[in-house]
């Protein structure tokens, strides 16, 4: 039986790939997940074909699977072509004219050049001479050949190619490129051609470029009606010539943890690696190594040469041995030279570095110092950074004719619309920096970089706040890499940039989760005594910034005397907005203290500070901090009427986070209104907007606002949920004691952030209650009432030994609650006073005995 025999046919009649594998697979007798370990993917991939989720895998995953069935002759070209049929836009449909002579190598199957096959087929149709550019291993020649297959049904007259020796001249280029049109004399060219269109390819025009151009002159001259497709580490120069860069294979992006081998396949460069891999060490990466292959794909910059080189090291070393011995050493990587013909025992080896040093030598010397100071940058840059970074002085020169010409040497990769679309490849880069290093000029190009990115954070970072927030984080976003290296340089040799830099940097290190590491940097800097004699509002800046970070991560009390001294140095400089934002600071720090008398009066004297000088937003993040004063006290009607403040004013300032913000606040204050269904909806919907808007801590409190209000609500298995996606690892604890000492008096130095201990203990405890496991549910109360001790927000702790008298019916617990909200000045809420309605009369009548 065939595999296809009684199947549904798709479009046109043929059997869809789902059936189509399936039928192989049964024929064979393996099930799925004996079909992907014989071909080295995941079994997911295999299902999802077989279901038709996938219907266009990766060329290696097809012939992966089509060795693995052991198809051989016509079953396997049904099974490739049905499995990756030609784009309809890409002319193979119609097979070459038999009489067409085709005098070029077969070409070998391409990964992740589709839109290449598309666009380099269109320009043969519009242009004389098309050249495709690149470094050497960049493919030009493989895509080349795939092309003039592609395009050979409209070329009747013939598709020949021509590769170019070294030492040629005109005379011998031109008398390989008639012979093989099977003539002796170009003057019998047009006679040949017949004004039918035909396509000459010429291979490594580099090796000749002079005489390459001048016999190209006189062959389209002659022969109107011949294209020409040519390869090279630069263009031929030649009049109606089109220049088409060749850039390297995409590669997984740096935040991609792959699951599987199919999810790797996603990006060409890692499946070509993978794929070779695999041949070279007989069997598949496994599971364990595609994040270490994820990264040297990266490292190697997609650069086939450097891959196909890489790979082969796999019939010694595993992919993690292979990032960790050649990840620094990339430009080591040595083979034969690329080129159609095959390799002997003359063709040579060639390095990857002397691949890129060969197109480097192509530059003037002004080129290459520019370019040796853009190998600064780590990640993407725009054309004002590079002109910023290549300045001399207080000249600025116009990059754009220096881009372009390192982007026809396909030194430069030009991808994206952003601004930040620029970047070298990475065996370039490394190259130059190696240059730099022989120059002497390191030192100078490094402390240039810092100041270049100290100078673009410092421009950047106001719009940190307000209307142009998202933007704004997606620009420092973009400059991560370089970031961190100009701070890393800077801190050891120019400490006043790095304290510069970093001043500028809490507002997103914040949204970013990276308050800890952040923090580090500032008080490395502010103890440097190097920065001793930086500008007092720098060095305030500096110090409110460390504070900021640090409420993040409960240590706030340890930073609150940087915050103070940097309100005094705003304060006695007459700088507002420092006074401002260092006012905002102390109100949460404060808060984290306990100090809430205090923290009412910095937001206070904030508020009436923005109303004088007309400060909208500076209004509407004083009023958010004194919403929670009201909500302390149980004034919850006062706190609403608060919060609609904030979105008003914050509306009226275009400030969406804070907008977000409050309507995560409100989520809140509505289930302490015993809303429960309503403030689950309205954090759900907080939490999701917060996800664009970033900061992740924020975020998880809210959803974990979201898991109380529906354990409050009775819904227990959608709060156990909310916890199981918050909290996946943690176990459910055993039995625990309470705190041995009340620590919410005791202003404490080491304290992290306890908050959400204290919220999962909360939703946890309130389920067990409502299921009568009162045993269990006053562990997790007594767990709560524990973290919450050492959190920023004293209501937790009220609500914590509120559902642990509730649970346990011990009066004892009353002291305890009574003594806390002494300490903090919470209030209760209706609702917890009606649970503890017979237990404080219990404790009376017990007194009055």
């Amino acid at each position: 039986m065939t595999p296809d025999h009684d199947r549904p046919r798709g479009p046109g009649g043929r059997t869809p790939l789902s059936d189509l594998l399936r039928g192989h697979r049964l024929v064979a007798g393996l099930t799925q997940v004996e079909l992907a370990g014989r071909a080295g993917v995941g079994v997911r991939t295999v299902r999802d074909l077989e279901r038709g989720r996938a219907t266009r895998p990766q060329r290696t995953t097809v012939d992966l699977l089509a060795d693995a069935l052991g198809l051989t002759g016509s079953s396997r070209r049904q099974f490739v072509a049905t499995a990756r049929p030609a784009p309809a836009s890409v002319p193979t449909e119609a097979a070459p004219d038999p009489g067409t002579p085709i005098a070029l190598p077969q070409p070998q199957p391409l990964l992740g050049r589709e839109r290449d096959l598309v666009e380099v087929s269109a320009l043969l149709d519009a242009h004389p001479v098309v050249s495709l550019v690149g470094l050497a291993g960049v493919g030009k020649t493989a895509l080349a050949l795939t092309v003039a297959h592609a395009v050979a049904a409209r070329h009747p007259a013939g598709v020949a190619g021509v590769l170019v020796g070294e030492g040629s001249d005109a005379a011998d280029v031109l008398a390989a490129c008639t012979s093989v049109f099977g003539l002796s004399r170009l003057a019998d060219l047009p006679c040949r051609l017949a004004g039918r269109p035909a396509l000459l390819l010429v291979d490594a025009v580099d090796r000749a470029p002079g005489p390459v151009a001048e016999a190209l002159r006189s062959l389209i001259d002659a022969a109107p009606s011949l294209r020409v497709l040519v390869t090279g580490r630069r263009p031929v120069g030649l009049p109606g010539e089109v220049v088409r860069p060749v850039a390297p294979l995409d590669v997984p992006p740096a935040d991609v943890r792959p699951a599987d081998r199919a999810e790797l396949d996603r990006w060409p460069a890692a499946a070509l690696f993978a794929a070779r891999f695999t041949q070279a060490r007989h069997a598949p990466p496994d599971r364990a190594e595609l994040p270490a292959l994820a990264a040297l794909v990266r490292r190697l910059g997609g650069l086939p040469l450097a891959i196909e080189l890489m790979a082969a090291r796999g019939r010694i070393l595993d992919v993690t041995e292979l990032l960790d011995r050649y990840g620094d050493r990339v430009l080591d990587l040595a083979g034969v030279r690329p080129g159609w013909e095959p390799a002997g025992p003359a063709a040579g080896t060639v390095t990857l570095r002397e691949a890129v040093a060969t197109s480097y030598h192509l530059l003037a010397p002004a080129d290459r110092a520019a370019l040796r100071r853009l190998s600064a940058f780590r990640n993407r840059w725009s054309v004002e950074l590079a002109e910023e970074l290549l300045a001399e002085g207080d000249r600025r020169w116009d990059a754009v004719p220096l881009l372009d010409r390192l982007r026809e040497l396909g030194l430069l990769s030009v991808r994206g619309t952003g601004p930040f679309r620029f970047r070298l490849l990475d065996a370039v880069r490394d190259f130059a920096a190696e240059q730099a290093e022989l120059e002497l000029e390191t030192a100078g190009i490094r402390l240039r970089h810092a100041s270049v990115i100290a100078g673009l954070v410092r421009r950047t970072a106001p719009g940190l706040v307000g209307v142009e927030l998202p933007g704004t984080v997606h620009l420092l976003d973009e400059a991560t890499g370089d970031i961190s290296a100009a701070l890393a340089y800077a801190a050891e040799d120019a400490p006043a940039i790095a304290l510069l830099l970093a001043a500028a940097l809490p507002r997103w290190w914040r949204l970013r989760g990276r308050d800890v590491s952040g923090r580090r940097w500032l008080r490395r800097l502010l103890a440097d005594p190097r920065t001793a004699g930086a500008p007092p509002v720098l060095r305030a800046w500096a110090l409110l910034g460390s504070a900021r970070l640090a409420a993040e991560h409960g240590a706030g009390p340890e930073e609150l005397p940087a915050a103070r001294a940097a309100l005094a140095t705003f304060a006695e400089a007459g700088d507002v907005t420092g006074e401002l934002s260092a006012r905002s600071v102390l109100c949460a720090v404060l808060r984290g203290l306990g100090a809430h008398d205090e923290a009412r009066e910095q937001a206070d004297a904030a508020l009436a500070l923005a109303t004088r000088h007309g400060r909208v937003r500076e209004m509407a993040v004083a009023q958010h901090h004194l919403t929670w004063h009201d909500v302390r006290v149980g004034e919850l009607a006062a706190g609403r009427r608060r919060l609609a403040t904030v979105d008003r004013l914050a509306a009226q300032c275009g400030d969406q986070r804070l907008r977000l913000l409050a309507r995560a606040d409100l989520a809140e204050l509505t289930r302490l209104e015993g809303r429960y269904a309503e403030a689950a909806e309205q954090g759900r919907r907080a939490a999701a907007a917060l996800v664009e808007l970033g900061d992740p801590g924020r975020r998880r409190r809210t959803i974990g606002g979201v898991g109380l209000a529906l354990a409050l609500h009775g819904r227990d298995d959608e709060a156990l949920a909310v916890v199981a996606e918050l909290w996946p690892s943690h176990p459910v604890p055993g039995p625990r004691r309470p705190p041995a000492a009340e620590r919410w008096d005791l202003p404490g130095t080491a304290r992290d952030a306890h908050t959400e201990d204290a919220l999962r203990a909360l939703i946890e405890g309130q389920v067990a209650l409502n299921r009568g496991d009162r045993e269990l549910a006053a562990e997790w109360f007594a767990a709560a009432a524990e973290a919450a001790a050492g959190g920023a927000d004293r209501r937790d702790l009220v609500e914590a030994l509120v559902g642990l008298a509730a649970s346990t019916g011990d009066a004892a617990v009353l002291d305890r609650l009574d003594r806390a909200r002494q300490v903090t000045g919470v209030g209760l809420l209706p609702r917890e006073e009606d649970l503890l309605y017979s237990l404080v009369a219990q404790r009376e009548r017990a007194r009055r005995r």
